[in-house]
C-alpha cells in the first residue's frame, strides 16, 4: 500500500471541541492510502472550500482526476469562514491547503496578512424558498425579506407579502424562519442584498457570514436547508439555485434596483455579471448583489478560489496553475452541465491572464 507523496493540510484547530478538522485529515488519511500505487509520485492538491458550490467540486475532482495523472485534487467542504482561516494559515502550523473556495469577499487585511487573492469560480444566485399549501410563485423585495427575517412579518397572509402578490391565496399560516449557521457564504450574500435594501436590516444585523438572526432556527448544509423547508409547513429559507431547482422547491422571484420581480436563472444570473464587469472584465472581488440592469437577479455573487498570490514550492505552483487552467477551460463546461452559471468568457480570458503571472 503506497501513501501519497505529500498531502498538505492545516490542522490549526486540532483538538477543539466540535471542529472538523481533526476528522478531515482521518478521511484524508485514509483517502491517501486508498490511493493507486500508480499515483505515487503525483502532486496532491487538497483545499477547503464553502459548501455552496460543492456539487460542483466533486464533480470537478472527479473529471480532473480522471484526465490528470500527475496533479490530483482532494477536498474538503467546511465552509466559507473555515476555509479562509485555513488558506491563510501561519507557517508554524503542520500544513495549510493549497486552495479554498466561498463566497465571503476578502477585507483587505487578510489579503495582506495572508498574501491572499480572490478568483472567481462560478456565479451563483440565492434564492428564498418555502413550503406553502398548492405553493404558489410568490414575489419579495428585499425590504420584505428583511421583516421576515428581523421577525416582524409573522405570517403569510400579513398585509406586506399580499399587497405584492395580489390575486393569490395566501394562507393563515406562521411562517417558520430557517437560517444558516454561522460561517457560511449563503449568509453572507444573503446578508448583503438585505442590508443593501433594508436600512433596518443593516443597522440591527448587517453584513456577515455569521449574522446574530432574532428569529428562526438553524439548517447546518444547504441540503439540510431544503430538507428542513421540504418537511414544514409555512417555512421559508434561502439557498442556491441549484438546490432549490434539484428539491422542486418553489422559489420567490425577488424585485431588483430596476423595480423588476426576476426569477434566478442562468440568464438573469449573468446578467447580474455582465452588470459589474464589463467593459473592463478586471474586477475580479467584485460585489453582484443589487446590482444594476433590468434583467439582473438581485441576489447573486461570485464564488471564489483564494489562492496565496505567490509559492515557495515551484513543483506544487505548476500543478496549482494545471488545476486553475482547467478549470477556467472545461471546468466551466462542467459547471454549465450542473447549473451553476459560467463566467462569461472576456472575464475568463482576463482570469487566465491573472493565473499566467502567479509565482
Amino acid at each position: 500500500m503506497q501513501a501519497v507523496k505529500k498531502v498538505n493540510f492545516c490542522v490549526k484547530f486540532w483538538g477543539r471541541p466540535g471542529n472538523a478538522v481533526p476528522w478531515l485529515v482521518l478521511v484524508l488519511l485514509v483517502v491517501s492510502l486508498a490511493l493507486p500505487a500508480v499515483a505515487q509520485n503525483s502532486v496532491y492538491l487538497v483545499g477547503a472550500r464553502s459548501t455552496v458550490p460543492m456539487p460542483l467540486y466533486n464533480k470537478w475532482s472527479q473529471d480532473f482526476n480522471k484526465i490528470s495523472h500527475g496533479v490530483q485534487m482532494q477536498y474538503q467542504a467546511l465552509g466559507t469562514s473555515e476555509g479562509i482561516k485555513l488558506i491563510s494559515g501561519s507557517k508554524e502550523e503542520l500544513g495549510k491547503s493549497d486552495f479554498s473556495a466561498g463566497e465571503v469577499l476578502l477585507t483587505e487585511k487578510e489579503r495582506a496578512d495572508g498574501n491572499l487573492i480572490e478568483l472567481p469560480a462560478v456565479i451563483i444566485g440565492i434564492v428564498p424558498v418555502y413550503n406553502l399549501p398548492g405553493n404558489p410563485q410568490l414575489k419579495f423585495t428585499g425590504e420584505l425579506l428583511a421583516q421576515i427575517y428581523l421577525g416582524h412579518v409573522k405570517s403569510w397572509n400579513a398585509p406586506q407579502i399580499a399587497k405584492i402578490n395580489p390575486g393569490i391565496s395566501l394562507p393563515s399560516l406562521p411562517i417558520e424562519v430557517i437560517y444558516r449557521p454561522g460561517g457560511k457564504g449563503t449568509n453572507y450574500v444573503f446578508t448583503d442584498f438585505l442590508s443593501k435594501t433594508s436600512a433596518e436590516f443593516r443597522g440591527q444585523v448587517g453584513r456577515s457570514a455569521s449574522p446574530k438572526w432574532p428569529v428562526g432556527s438553524s439548517a447546518e448544509r444547504s441540503s439540510d436547508m431544503v430538507d428542513r423547508v421540504k418537511s414544514q409547513s409555512g417555512s421559508i429559507g434561502y439557498v442556491e439555485l441549484q438546490y432549490a431547482v434539484a428539491s422542486g422547491l418553489p422559489y420567490g422571484l425577488v424585485q431588483n434596483p430596476a423595480g423588476k420581480f426576476v426569477k434566478a436563472t442562468d440568464d438573469s444570473i449573468t446578467a447580474a455579471c455582465r452588470s459589474v464587469e464589463a467593459p473592463e472584465w478586471n474586477k475580479f472581488s467584485a460585489v453582484l448583489t443589487n446590482a444594476p440592469g433590468a434583467d439582473a437577479f438581485p441576489i447573486t455573487s461570485f464564488s471564489w478560489l483564494y489562492l496565496r498570490s505567490s509559492s515557495s514550492d515551484p513543483k506544487r505552483r505548476a500543478a496549482l496553475i494545471s488545476l486553475l487552467n482547467w478549470i477556467y477551460g472545461s471546468g466551466q463546461q462542467v459547471a454549465d452541465k450542473l447549473g451553476y452559471s459560467e463566467l462569461p468568457p472576456p472575464l475568463v480570458d482576463k482570469i487566465k491572464a491573472k493565473v499566467g503571472t502567479l509565482q
